[in-house]
């Protein structure tokens, strides 16, 4: 039995904004996520990472590629099995204040997707959802009241709750502490491992914070302007990063011991390019402090320079 949950294939998802203008968000994207790990998925804004994820999950239609789901092109499925991996991926939204209908109460908010695939009624769904909101931490009571009536991290333990009550197998958390605060964002965090253990869950967890996604992580994927950087595991990108935008935030971290020694902060110069015109060859290489001739010339070739260590860069092709 293969232990792979998840295959993407040559992933691309263009926007067209006006007739000769094409944002090219994800291009050319392959991954493979194993079943039971949790797939950090990590870059700068604007770098394609959710649209990736809403794109897996179905929320937006690919441009060109394949999304492969315990071995099965999802696009090849007929009506009854693609509902059937509708419900086994899920996302977790970034917005715990706008991904919340404010005219639903909280427990029928939870029960949504159980109503849409038939999965419980009456008592059955009523405990089902009682269950669920001790699970993430709050009292069954509180199904009756209304999002406003929650903080920052109960809205997102909601929306957790949400994205388990259809028993998934692959959650896609998009950005799911960034709109929380600091005190909030452990204990979330803290909940989703709790739950992956449980429920023998699958994460493509996406964000910002690095040093966040290093304690969660099994391997790493490093984004940049809709290409995919460098991918290895968690202990040997931050051992060894490879890519120069990878060393550039990394040496980003905060470094939590006054004492230690001090990493060499690596300043990029200018704003990431525009999507609607990336730069010819490396798109790094506008900002890259060891660019080349040859990186305007040609991509860098995706490449395994190390067992299991790949980036995308000139200085290992």
């Amino acid at each position: 039995m293969s232990d792979t949950i998840l295959q993407v294939e040559g992933m691309k998802k263009y926007f067209n904004i006006k007739k000769d203008q094409t944002v090219k968000s994800v291009d050319d994207i392959s991954i493979t996520i194993k079943k039971g790990e949790t797939f950090g998925l990590v870059g700068e804004s604007g770098s394609g990472k959710s649209t990736l994820g809403k794109t897996i999950v179905g929320l937006q239609k690919p441009s060109a590629g394949k999304i492969l789901y315990n071995g099965v092109d999802v696009e090849t499925l007929g009506r009854k099995e693609k509902a059937i991996v509708n419900r086994e991926m899920q996302i977790i939204f970034q917005d715990p204040y706008a991904s919340l209908n404010p005219r639903m109460r909280v427990g029928d908010i939870i029960a949504e997707g159980m109503d849409a695939h038939g999965l419980a009624k009456g008592k059955e769904r009523q405990e089902r959802i009682y269950d669920l909101l001790s699970r993430v931490g709050l009292r069954p009571e509180q199904a009756k009241r209304y999002p406003h009536e929650f903080s920052g991290g109960q809205r997102q333990r909601i929306g957790i709750a949400r994205a388990l009550a259809v028993n998934p197998k692959f959650i896609v958390a998009d950005e799911p502490i960034s709109a929380l605060d600091v005190s909030i964002q452990a204990q979330v965090i803290n909940l989703m491992e709790d739950l992956k253990e449980q429920e023998g869950l699958t994460y493509l967890f996406i964000a910002h914070d690095l040093g966040m996604v290093k304690h969660i992580s099994d391997r790493i994927g490093v984004m940049y302007l809709g290409k995919m950087m460098e991918l290895t595991t968690s202990q040997d990108l931050f051992a060894e990063p490879l890519h120069p935008y990878t060393q550039a935030l990394l040496s980003a971290i905060p470094v939590a011991n006054p004492g230690a020694a001090k990493r060499e902060r690596i300043v990029l110069q200018g704003d990431p390019p525009s999507p609607v015109n990336p730069p010819s060859g490396c798109r790094f290489r506008t900002r890259c402090p060891h660019a080349m001739s040859i990186c305007a010339e040609a991509a860098p070739v995706w490449s395994e320079v190390k067992a299991n260590h790949w980036t995308a860069c000139h200085l290992y092709n």
